[in-house]
């Protein structure tokens, strides 16, 4: 790996009882060692992973919009008030990477029509806008992920298609076993966090945990919906409370 650690820097908060701070999961951190080449966060929406993945990809200084350190454009409420609130170790420090924010990945792509004047060499070959939501994200794993870089990804399977997302896998599998990229990954995919030989960081329950594959909600949940498909969706759609 080459990012050992993220602390949180206790001492320079004012309260927590401001957000984000106020998150149960960043409220009860202190520190995370990254001991996979692929790490993925998990919880529930609001559980704050996707808080961490901002923070550290602004200590990256990559853009907090989307992109890398070469990206220079601005999205409403982009920034993190947590970034200048953690430590990043490196061994050995690397500055080459990219940050996927899925939520402003519009934007990036309008970034990359505006200042590109290479034919698009890292995309595909042709505009970002010019395909689909999913071959957009494709075409950005295949061409611009390279060489010895950490990849911050935030929901990277929002434009993924099942079949796509073993697809990506394959990608990150490449890159992750040769020792040249580290994922860090937010994500609900029980594909994804499937990848054999990565930790999963859960963000619920107040804390940060690593936890197993099959006790991820998403994988429980998942499994149980196919296995019982008739009977969760009798109960939900009969139940007069929802």
């Amino acid at each position: 790996m080459f990012l050992k650690s993220v602390s949180l820097l206790r001492e320079k908060i004012e309260s927590f009882n401001r957000y984000p701070f106020s998150i149960p999961a960043i409220k009860s951190l202190h520190q995370i060692e990254f001991k996979s080449m692929v790490t993925f966060f998990a919880g529930e929406n609001g559980s704050g992973k996707s808080t961490l993945l901002e923070a550290i990809a602004g200590q990256c200084n990559f853009n907090t919009a989307g992109g890398s350190r070469n990206n220079f454009y601005e999205v409403h409420a982009a920034e993190s008030a947590l970034t200048d609130h953690i430590r990043l170790s490196w061994m050995p420090k690397i500055t080459n990477g990219f940050f996927l924010r899925a939520e402003s990945f519009y934007h990036f792509a309008t970034h990359i029509d505006a200042v590109d004047d290479t034919f698009y060499k890292d995309y595909g070959g042709r505009s970002l806008h010019q395909q689909s939501h999913g071959e957009a994200f494709l075409s950005l794993f295949m061409n611009r992920f390279k060489g010895k870089a950490i990849y911050l990804l935030d929901e990277p399977e929002a434009a993924l298609s099942p079949a796509r997302q073993l697809a990506f896998l394959k990608i990150l599998h490449q890159l992750s076993s040769s020792g040249e990229g580290q994922f860090i990954i937010a994500t609900h995919s029980p594909i994804l966090m499937g990848y054999p030989d990565s930790v999963i960081l859960n963000f619920d329950n107040g804390k940060i945990e690593e936890v197993d594959y099959e006790m991820t909600d998403h994988y429980q949940i998942t499994k149980y919906f196919l296995q019982h498909r008739e009977k969760v969706l009798a109960d939900i759609l009969d139940d007069d409370r929802l």
